[in-house]
């Protein structure tokens, strides 16, 4: 414990600086957790109950002092769609199950693999993740909601826009400007206290001082548990006829539900539903979902490996830059591990997880804190905000929430991806615009990333098979010497085949490897292929200057290429 709080750095002990670096970082991480939440269509408190969770345990046991984790918008624009379709439970099942895959995959080691993705599939992934989150604000922008049915998706909310001369959006576009210049200018002149706490201050003493209205946390929150309350109860009465309906009554009919006005009954559930958000410390539940429903189950273990796949990206890609900005060096596995374990226990409290957070990891980094107390003090005092000021954060102009994302998307975007054109290869620049795409029309960031490495991939190979070349060096007697240059792998074995002419050569053809290496079964196979030709015309074909590697390659595949046609050599040719 000693050892936890009391870090050295070089130069005397710096917890002072841990402290203070982590009560600016708690302070900091309330606007986002809450606007997090309103992004996935949960309670603002799943979020921050995820803020403190995840934060409290990556700093505890992560492999990366200093780095901070909480509720970020990678996972959260994934979560949505679950949400609407089977509701909270679904989501802390699904957060509890990408904890265990994140838990295996440290024990298994693949973070290490952090170190192939490539930087167009990295750029394409923030700026795809920055349109996300851009757009999900203006669904805030919307009035009038209610139920109505979806063919594929069930029973979901919708909304009108506002309309322009609306005093409500007027007000709200006012205190969003007002909140990103707050959060743009003030740190010119201060950095002793978070941008957006200021904004966000200002912003609801200008609401609660004033004649002005806008929409607020509260009425958000109000809102959102009255339509998932109606939800559940048209859903309900849905499933309880819908079997015994003929296919094409079936959307008729589910349009006549969501349609129908509420009941004297129904409304009354509704207007006793509890007001604002409610305080108290988070309590242990078992997510209770409905193991018997295998379109919910699939939906949680493609969710969750969404969720565990995205997490893991982001934290690693946090790590990587810490470690370059602090020149000192973190655990993948230990981290993997960390956040797995961390996911694990968000989910069974109703925290909708997490993961490391780029933007306030480096407010962490740059206001001193280096240590894993400073992790530790943010979530203490996260919670102890929560506990103690419910009814503060009620009071919060969406306005404000929506300017801190709008500022939180301008940050994130990497705008230095427009000054490539024309200086980097055309393939990378369309992988960024494909990653980028795919995130946005698809919500799903692994998926994303996966596209973009395998294009990445495939582009890599495709440039390196052009690469192979064979050199006629010597030719004497009845024996030739080539050297090889390049890499005989899958993508250049065509290539390397071409290059022979065995009826052309004489009885003895020597290959140098000197240049080249044997990577794969493809090139193998190539090398053996080409021997065969040369041995039906009574001619050998031999193999010199294979490295280490190369010749255990070959060794392995035994029969594959017969010995005699090959002769490993430390020296000659």
């Amino acid at each position: 414990m000693f050892r936890l709080i009391y870090r050295k750095y070089g130069q005397g002990i710096r917890w002072k600086d841990d402290l203070l670096s982590g009560l600016t970082v708690a302070l900091a991480l309330v606007p986002e957790a809450v606007a997090f939440a309103f992004v996935a269509g949960v309670d603002p408190l799943v979020g921050l109950y995820a803020a403190f969770f995840v934060g409290l345990i990556t700093s505890a046991i992560g492999g990366r002092p200093g780095m901070i984790s909480g509720a970020t918008g990678a996972m959260t624009v994934v979560m949505t769609s679950v949400v609407i379709l089977f509701g909270l439970q679904y989501l802390l099942a699904a957060v509890v199950v990408a904890g265990i895959f994140q838990v295996l995959a440290g024990l298994l080691k693949l973070g290490r693999f952090i170190r192939i993705l490539p930087h167009p599939v990295m750029l394409g992934f923030v700026n795809g993740l920055a349109i996300v989150i851009g757009l999900a604000q203006f669904g805030q922008f919307k009035t009038n909601h209610r139920i109505i049915y979806e063919e594929g998706m069930g029973f979901v909310t919708q909304g009108d826009w506002m309309n322009f001369s609306s005093t409500t959006l007027q007000v709200t576009l006012g205190i969003i400007l007002l909140t990103m210049l707050i959060s743009h200018f003030l740190p010119r002149f201060t950095r002793a206290i978070p941008a957006p706490l200021v904004a966000i201050v200002l912003g609801t003493c200008l609401i609660q001082f004033t004649p002005l209205e806008t929409i607020t946390v509260a009425n958000v929150v109000d809102t959102q548990r009255a339509l998932q309350l109606e939800k559940q109860i048209k859903t309900k009465e849905f499933e309880a006829v819908q079997d015994d309906l003929l296919v094409k009554d079936v959307a008729r009919r589910a349009n006549e539900v969501a349609a129908r006005e509420l009941t004297a009954d129904e409304q009354t559930r509704i207007d006793e539903l509890p007001k604002g958000l409610k305080a108290g410390l988070p309590t242990f539940a078992i997510p209770k979902i409905d193991l018997g429903n295998s379109e919910a189950v699939s939906a949680v273990i493609f969710l969750a490996l969404a969720l565990a796949s995205i997490g893991l990206v982001e934290s690693l890609m946090t790590l990587s830059l810490i470690d370059e900005l602090t020149e000192t060096r973190g655990s993948t596995r230990r981290e993997c591990v960390g956040q797995g374990f961390a996911n694990i226990v968000t989910g069974f409290f109703g925290g909708m997880g997490g993961c490391a957070m780029i933007g306030q990891s480096m407010i962490n980094i740059n206001s001193g804190g280096r240590g894993r107390l400073s992790g530790i003090s943010a979530a203490v005092l996260l919670l102890g905000f929560i506990m103690s000021a419910p009814k503060l954060i009620e009071m919060i102009p969406m306005g404000c929430l929506i300017g801190v994302m709008f500022m939180v998307v301008i940050a994130t975007f990497e705008w230095s991806s427009f000054r490539l054109i024309g200086k980097v290869p055309a393939t990378d620049l369309w992988v960024i615009f494909i990653v980028s795409m795919v995130t946005v029309f698809f919500h799903n960031l692994a998926l994303a990333v996966g596209i973009g490495i395998v294009i990445s991939t495939i582009t890599y190979a495709w440039e390196r098979s052009k690469d192979i070349e064979l050199d006629l060096f010597e030719d004497k007697d009845n024996e030739r010497h080539y050297k090889l240059r390049g890499t005989l792998f899958f993508g250049s074995i065509q290539q390397f085949k071409d290059l022979f002419n065995p009826t052309a050569d004489p009885d003895d053809v020597y290959i140098s490897f000197r240049r080249s290496k044997v990577c794969d079964h493809s090139a193998i196979e190539a090398i053996h292929s080409v021997s065969e030709k040369y041995r039906a015309l009574g001619k050998r074909l031999h193999l010199t200057h294979l490295d280490a590697g190369c010749s255990k390659v070959l060794e392995k595949a035994g029969d594959l290429v017969e010995a005699q046609y090959y002769a490993k050599v430390s020296g000659g040719h």
